[in-house]
């Protein structure tokens, strides 16, 4: 796996650190344990599809849904984080 630079110069986590072993986790078909080391994995993952989808069928409110999950991802993630440093 790829090694979090932020961690080895400053010795804090990122905002992202924990994603690739979660989607390992995924992979193996462990499910709790890829949330509990990402919490936001599932919700990115859905994310990253309703894009995907979007960008072939063209959905109606498709922007204010992408926003919705925006800053449902970003309190996640951010929440994450903020918990992992106390």
């Amino acid at each position: 796996m790829l090694p979090c630079l932020n961690k080895k110069i400053f010795g804090l986590d990122c905002l992202g650190c924990g994603f690739q072993r979660a989607i390992v986790f995924l992979l193996k078909g462990e499910f709790l344990a890829a949330f509990k080391i990402y919490p936001a994995i599932y919700s990115l993952l859905f994310f990253l599809v309703y894009i995907l989808l979007n960008f072939k069928f063209k959905y109606n409110n498709s922007q204010k849904t992408i926003r919705f999950l925006l800053i449902l991802n970003t309190i996640l993630i951010v929440g994450n984080f903020i918990l992992k440093i106390l």
